[in-house]
Parts: C-alpha cells; sequence; structure tokens
C-alpha cells in the first residue's frame, strides 16, 4: 500500500479547569485532591489546639504548684490563659491561612501547568 497516512482521530483534550467546571471524573479528583489536603491541615491543626486547650488544665491539676505560682503578682494560670494562649491562638490562625493559601496556590499551579503540558501535547 503506498496511501497516504491517516493520522487516528484524537478525542479533543479539555484544559483541566474545564474538567473541574463541568465537574467530569477528572475534576472531580483535582477537587477531592484539594478538599483533602484542606481538611488535613485543618484537622492537624485543630488537634495541636485540642491538646493545648485540654493540656492546660490538666496540667494545673495534676501539678498543683505550677497552679500557685505567680508572675508579677498574678497566678500563673491566669497569665498562662489570659495572656500567653490568645497570642498563640492568633499565630496559629494566622499560620492556618497562610498554609491554606499555599495549597491553594500549589493546587492552581498544578492545574496550570498541567494544562500548559496538555496543550503542548496537542500542537
Amino acid at each position: 500500500m503506498t496511501g497516504p497516512r491517516t493520522r487516528a482521530v484524537r478525542r479533543p483534550r479539555y484544559p483541566v479547569t474545564r474538567e473541574i467546571d463541568e465537574q467530569t471524573g477528572l475534576g472531580e479528583a483535582y477537587m477531592r485532591s484539594l478538599v483533602r489536603t484542606q481538611l488535613r491541615l485543618a484537622m492537624r491543626l485543630c488537634l495541636v489546639l485540642a491538646v493545648v486547650v485540654a493540656g492546660l488544665p490538666l496540667l494545673f491539676a495534676v501539678f498543683p504548684q505550677v497552679r500557685e505560682q505567680e508572675v508579677l503578682g498574678a497566678p500563673l494560670p491566669w497569665v498562662v490563659l489570659g495572656g500567653l494562649i490568645y497570642p498563640w491562638f492568633v499565630g496559629c490562625g494566622w499560620w492556618y491561612v497562610r498554609q491554606a493559601e499555599r495549597n491553594e496556590d500549589d493546587f492552581a499551579e498544578l492545574v496550570d501547568r498541567t494544562s500548559s503540558t496538555r496543550d503542548k501535547d496537542r500542537a
């Protein structure tokens, strides 16, 4: 046979953003990945907060000498709970937002990289 070569017809590929918008299987997989990553981050932070919030009263109950200490004339539990824990909570909130934004940026980069790779494959 000496006929001209014909190329196989390819199924058109869509950008990943379109896959996500149309909620296809691939788009759902990408979104599940992002949601799972964000949930893992939130669960880790909640676990740390729960350990600290539950641990401080337990510390003061188990070690009464710690409870009786004073700092600048105020009982140590009041200083820790009233003066140190709230800035720590704010710091944890700041860290959480920063990590969540980093996760979203990584996701956007992955989607852009996948889309650009697909565009190059088409060319």
